[in-house]
């Protein structure tokens, strides 16, 4: 009797060497993982949020580095409880490299969409020309940029087809240039035509203080080219413009200087 009790003793402490402290050891490394996942998870959190750094960026970052350290635990608690992770390593490695092929264009557009919140070319309001598309800019997300147009259509851009291509944002500065383009005939007096453009620049109604200029473009085969430009607001630009347009027409006519319509208002030539 004496005997089986220590045999089973004896087995019962091989049990604990063997599977005890192991054990142990892996309750306290999936513990103080959890732990300091969720601690840095709030502390990247709280950085990114003083930083200015975009709230899903900030998001995905802190859930990123909190899977990380889980990630890390377990494998460590794998290792202490006896079991090979090398194995485990080059299988997670197979099937991470095919889920890469699988959604590499996807995966493009997510790390188009990391660059985008971390450079920030644009914000939300802001208007842009990206991949072809002009809008103002309604979400920003991950994959991809969404755009709703002057017509009230919204445009779904894929973030890769921004990233790598030029992006035009015509709100990062508070005031634009309104330009007028127009074709006087040959015969109209070059001095006097840019005192009335100027007369029309001058009258048009919410430009800013900024002095306005005339340019003159081009002795084309059809007449003589000017440019006439004024500043105004970014948020006036297309109302600023609209005004410029009918300024140097009703000055135009007021001065009885013709707008060049056909090859029949140049000069015949001698």
């Amino acid at each position: 009797m004496i005997n089986t009790l220590e045999a089973i003793g004896g087995e019962g402490l091989a049990l604990v060497n063997a599977y005890g402290r192991p054990l142990i050891s892996v309750l306290v490394i999936v513990v103080v993982g959890i732990v300091v996942a969720k601690w840095m998870h709030g502390l990247l959190l709280a950085s990114c949020e003083r930083g200015g750094v975009d709230a899903t960026l900030a998001h995905f970052l802190s859930k990123l580095l909190r899977w990380a350290i889980l990630l890390i635990a377990v494998i460590l608690a794998l290792n202490a409880f006896g079991i090979n992770t090398a194995s485990f390593a080059v299988v997670l490695g197979t099937v991470g490299l095919a889920v890469g092929l699988a959604f590499q264009g996807t995966l493009s557009n997510f790390a188009s969409g990391l660059m985008l919140m971390i450079f920030r070319p644009y914000q939300i309001a802001d208007i842009v020309t990206v991949a072809g598309q002009t809008g103002v800019v309604a979400e920003i997300d991950l994959f991809s940029t969404t755009l709703d147009t002057a017509d009230r259509r919204r445009i779904i851009v894929p973030n890769s087809s921004i990233f790598g291509s030029v992006i035009t944002n015509t709100s990062t500065h508070p005031i634009r240039r309104a330009d007028v383009n127009v074709r006087v005939i040959f015969r109209a007096d070059i001095d006097a035509t840019r005192q009335v453009l100027m007369e029309a620049a001058l009258a048009t109604p919410g430009r800013t203080a900024e002095v306005p200029d005339i340019g003159l473009l081009e002795l084309g085969s059809l007449g003589v080219e000017w440019q006439v430009r004024v500043w105004c607001l970014t948020g006036d630009h297309l109302a600023v413009r609209q005004a410029l347009l009918r300024e140097v027409k009703i000055a135009l006519d007021r001065a009885g200087i013709a707008i060049a319509q056909s090859v029949v208002d140049s000069p015949t030539p001698r």
